[in-house]
């Protein structure tokens, strides 16, 4: 019995920490969504605010491998690939973007004269982005099975 009281304290603990983080996040307003400027000033901006939207997202991502780790061994150790895949796809998405802030033209859309190089990167922005935003929704969506399947039934 008291096992059962220690497993709901801890997941009641991560339920919380989670919750608090989620505001965090949801406060940020961050969107994928790509504007094409071409003010070097936008590109540093929008570089921070990736990389702060990042490390919230990996605090709150990282709290809920913690809370699945008490629950399920197994299914935890996927997530945690996951959290490292979606690091992974937010520093290539920063780097695009560093490319950028280097040559702010590259986000022009009336310029005519658009190099190869300049199209591609600009195509890689839109692409990766649209990484980014697909697969943290499918984290969420992994984490929202997880939680009807196991927590729900702990917390009630």
């Amino acid at each position: 019995m008291s096992d059962n009281l220690e497993l709901e304290k801890k997941i009641k603990e991560h339920s919380d920490i989670l919750a608090k983080l989620g505001t965090d996040l949801a406060k940020n307003k961050f969107s994928y969504k790509v504007k094409k400027k071409k003010s070097k000033e936008y590109w540093i901006k929008r570089i921070t605010d990736v990389k702060k939207y990042n490390q919230k997202g990996l605090e709150y991502y990282n709290e809920i491998y913690s809370m699945m780790n008490v629950i399920n061994k197994e299914e935890s150790q996927m997530f945690l690939l996951r959290i490292g895949k979606f690091r992974q796809l937010g520093l290539k998405l920063i780097e695009i973007m560093k490319k950028i802030k280097e040559n702010p033209t590259i986000g022009d859309s009336k310029d005519k004269q658009k190099s190869q190089w300049s199209k591609e990167i600009g195509e890689n922005l839109i692409e990766q982005s649209g990484k980014c935003l697909q697969f943290e929704r499918d984290m969420n969506v992994v984490f929202r099975k997880f939680y009807e399947k196991y927590v729900k039934e702990i917390l009630e």
